[in-house]
């Protein structure tokens, strides 16, 4: 359990660090994601990024596996 903490811990101090480049990536935004915009609430449903980052975990999950 303490690997894990210290791990985990790791990895938010390198995506902390990282935090300039990785808001430049256009995650968020791609087509497919739904937006809706009305004059009193706004909706955003971040379906193709979600898929995408589906997709990278699915993969470096699989990698780290074998």
């Amino acid at each position: 359990m303490q690997k894990l903490l210290i791990v985990i811990g790791i990895v938010i101090l390198i995506v902390g660090l990282a935090w300039p480049w990785i808001g430049k990536i256009p995650l968020g935004h791609l087509p497919g994601d739904i937006v809706i915009n009305r004059p009193s609430i706004k909706v955003y449903i971040p379906v193709t990024s979600m898929v995408v980052v589906s997709v990278i975990i699915s993969f470096l999950l699989w990698f780290f596996r074998k």
